[in-house]
């Protein structure tokens, strides 16, 4: 992360977020760093929703650029959302308290959509984790995850299950 906040353009950073992980030796910088524990610790429990306009803004994804230039993609509030939201509830019929997960990438619109925008905007516990389904071991998904979180619904790919 030192490294990279070198590079031209990058005097825009004012924080890093630190995430205790490993326990290995972490170079600090004072006034930058700060810790996510001791961040999360200090927010509310409460956090009042904030009225936006349909044609806002609500987040730019990145194409890949396989093909020239990434090119970023305006998603609008009003038409978005209301998709994540209705697409959610009614092709995973979402049912309030169940936990739900997508193995999608958040990085793409499918991660997007249903792991972030389309569960919570219904209330749903959503499950997110670092890694890949797979690794350690092909079981994780079955032993560790789903096993051990009461997943009621699930999107993912036939691959994962093979």
């Amino acid at each position: 992360m030192d490294a990279a906040l070198t590079r031209e353009g990058t005097d825009v950073c004012k924080n890093v977020l630190v995430v205790k992980r490993t326990g290995g030796e972490i170079e600090w910088k004072d006034g930058r760093d700060v810790w996510f524990d001791e961040l999360v610790d200090k927010q509310s429990n409460e956090c009042e929703a904030e009225a936006m306009g349909a044609e806002d803004p609500l987040f730019i994804l990145y194409t890949s650029g396989s093909t020239g230039a990434p090119k970023g993609l305006k998603h609008t509030t009003g038409g978005y959302l209301t998709y994540a939201a209705m697409t959610h509830q009614y092709v995973f019929d979402y049912q309030e308290g169940e936990i739900y997960w997508c193995t999608a990438d958040v990085g793409w619109v499918t991660g997007h959509s249903y792991i972030v925008y389309g569960p919570l905007a219904n209330g749903a516990t959503t499950l997110m984790f670092e890694g890949v389904p797979s690794y350690p071991s092909h079981g994780r998904m079955g032993k560790s995850l789903i096993s051990t979180t009461l997943i009621f619904s699930i999107l993912l790919p036939p691959q994962c299950v093979r």
